[in-house]
């Protein structure tokens, strides 16, 4: 698809789940045949012409003004990361295509791993593809699941391929929610990325679930939440986490997970700890001849 296919769809989606009552507008007869907004509607919240917004719909975008697209975001009511995907989708649509290209936000800095390794919590960093670059001891044992599908995980097609993956996310449904509008945002944010765009083709050539989500056109920006998993080992898990970005290192966040002192999650987190500490390692001594 093209990023003026992207806009047509993602405008669409968005009027559809937008009703008259939640617009604040009356509606008039019983045979409506929608039961999101219409064109016209939208047009007239927006304060542009029924034919200038039909034209944006299709993606015959143009130089649209940012007053506009302003405009449009706040009739279509668009939360923060609705707005900047739009924004986004806009000035790929407005620029001139690059070639495709293979990312190169693999490498793991030293400076990060040393953080990862200091971290008494489970902690690892990703890419935007969900490509774990890499963990420590605890997050590694957190997502061991993970791990066992592969050398190199990724919690994407964790999520969507392996059958391990619903007995391991408690909440799975809003798990694969989740990730389907994170990958739908990194899209939007870098559309050119070949790694990226292999993966989404992947997924949606073998997850029919995957497919009925994407098709939805939902973006979510993913900084901080709970998570509750089912270990292998530990059992049940209730977990705060935080994604961090790395200024340093675009595309790339850290995810720290933490749970408050006391609970019987700290307590399982402290046991699987405890599982997965190394040995210390004692200098040979030399023995005096």
């Amino acid at each position: 698809m093209t990023p003026r296919d992207d806009i047509r769809d993602f405008l669409a989606t968005r009027r559809a789940k937008l009703s008259p009552e939640q617009a604040g507008l009356p509606i008039y007869g019983a045979n409506r045949r929608v039961s999101g907004l219409r064109r016209e509607e939208v047009a007239l919240l927006a304060g542009i012409s029924v034919e200038y917004y039909t034209r944006l719909e299709r993606g015959n975008i143009g130089s649209v003004s940012e007053s506009v697209v302003e405009g449009v975001a706040h009739a279509l009511q668009l939360d923060e990361a609705e707005r900047d995907h739009l924004n986004r989708l806009i000035r790929t649509a407005t620029t001139r295509k690059p070639a495709r290209r293979t990312a190169t936000r693999r490498r793991v800095r030293p400076t990060i791993q040393r953080m990862l390794d200091l971290m008494p919590m489970p902690a690892y960093l990703r890419n935007g593809r969900f490509d774990i670059l890499a963990a420590n001891d605890l997050g590694r044992a957190l997502y061991s699941p993970v791990y066992e599908e592969s050398d190199t995980p990724n919690t994407a097609r964790f999520v969507f391929l392996s059958p391990a993956a619903p007995e391991f996310f408690l909440d799975f449904d809003k798990i694969q929610d989740d990730a389907v509008a994170f990958l739908r945002t990194e899209a939007g944010r870098d559309p050119f990325d070949k790694d990226l765009q292999d993966l989404i083709g992947e997924l949606s050539t073998r997850s029919q679930t995957f497919r009925q989500r994407w098709a939805s056109h939902d973006v979510r920006y993913h900084r901080t939440g709970t998570k509750r998993f089912h270990h292998p080992l530990v059992g049940d898990l209730t977990l705060d986490f935080e994604a961090l970005e790395l200024p340093g290192d675009e595309g790339q966040r850290l995810n720290v997970y933490t749970a408050p002192p006391g609970t019987p999650t700290a307590e399982a987190l402290n046991l699987l700890a405890s599982w997965t500490a190394r040995e210390p390692v004692n200098p040979t001594r030399n023995e005096a001849s």
